[in-house]
């Protein structure tokens, strides 16, 4: 694509969230994760909450989680007087997934403000989700696949970096961040590395709009991990997680001691072949799968961040304080 700013979406189209938000954070779309109670969570403390629509195990049950998100959240607000963050799904639109039709006619009945896209192009879904409103970012790997996304018209990027959990990138975040400024001046969200308030700074002074928190969204009480996986991640750190691709057929960031734990060698895993969604990304095939090879979890570089399991709520506010101590910090050395 020719590289330019004419005619791109420009950082203000977040501008209709941002006092809605207490800090520019998404609590990351995780699979066999993300639920009812922690997107809940996440948006009424004033943090993005987002699910990948393949967690529910049928389109009814997506219906169901949509319906009782936006009710809780109604009634919170009518509490608190205050309006809860953007709920934001997460639509997975490589080609092998066979409920996206579905899942994507749920979505533009409940018209959500914000919509993710993963694992391809996200162009089949782009003008009936703009059409019902909805800001869709696209998660990308590469600059040759941030440049694809913006040329069929995303309206921001998420930029998957060495050291995001489960499906990752291999750039550099100084180095990704910078390049796709020079084309793109649309919302931008870091994904990889975001262990706390400081680095959800660091990644603002970079250029980012937003930052994904994935890893230590899965150590809280409302995340629907098995609380083995939770305590495992408190127990680990960086040097821990492992990238292979041996288990998607996508680069993954995985914790070496579940895969030690399932009885395989982390050193010597076996080769494999292209993702398929109906097989790897599927609540009901995951869970047909002999217990040991579904005890095998992600984690991403900012395990080494987990050193409790908290709830939301706690989470938050740790988050909160670390962020203003990081802008005090840079305000005292200017």
């Amino acid at each position: 694509m020719t590289r330019g700013r004419n005619n791109l979406p420009n950082a203000d189209s977040l501008a209709r969230f941002r006092e809605r938000l207490r800090l520019p954070l998404i609590a990351a779309p995780m699979f066999l994760v993300s639920g009812v109670e922690l997107v809940v969570a996440a948006c009424r403390n004033g943090v993005i909450g987002s699910f990948p629509t393949v967690n529910c195990r049928e389109t009814e049950q997506l219906e169901a989680w949509l319906t009782e998100i936006e009710g809780r959240l109604r009634a919170h607000e009518d509490a608190s007087g205050k309006r809860a963050a953007p709920v934001c799904p997460n639509l997975i639109v490589h080609r092998s997934n066979t409920r996206l039709a579905q899942d994507l006619s749920v979505l533009l009945r409940h018209r959500p403000e914000l919509v993710i896209t993963s694992v391809g192009s996200p162009a089949p879904v782009l003008a009936p989700l703009h059409d019902a409103g909805a800001l869709v970012l696209a998660d990308v790997a590469s600059i040759r696949h941030a440049e694809r996304a913006v040329a069929a018209g995303a309206d921001g990027l998420v930029l998957l970096t060495a050291g995001a959990g489960g499906q990752t990138g291999w750039l550099n975040p100084f180095v990704f961040v910078r390049a796709v400024r020079g084309f793109f001046d649309g919302p931008i969200v870091l994904a990889g590395g975001i262990s706390d308030g400081h680095a959800l700074r660091a990644a603002e002074a970079l250029g980012c709009d937003l930052a994904y928190m994935g890893t230590k969204f899965i150590a809280t009480r409302e995340s629907m991990a098995d609380t083995s996986y939770k305590q495992m991640l408190v127990d680990s750190t960086a040097d821990d997680i492992l990238l292979t691709t041996a288990f998607t057929g996508l680069q993954t960031n995985m914790l070496r001691p579940s895969i030690e734990a399932a009885g395989l060698d982390p050193d010597n895993l076996p080769a494999r072949g292209a993702i398929d969604i109906g097989k790897d990304i599927d609540v009901s095939a995951r869970e047909s799968r002999p217990k040991r090879w579904r005890d095998i979890w992600s984690g991403g570089h900012s395990t080494s961040g987990v050193t409790d399991v908290l709830a939301v709520d706690d989470l938050v506010a740790r988050t909160s304080a670390e962020y203003a101590a990081a802008a005090a910090r840079v305000s005292i050395h200017r």
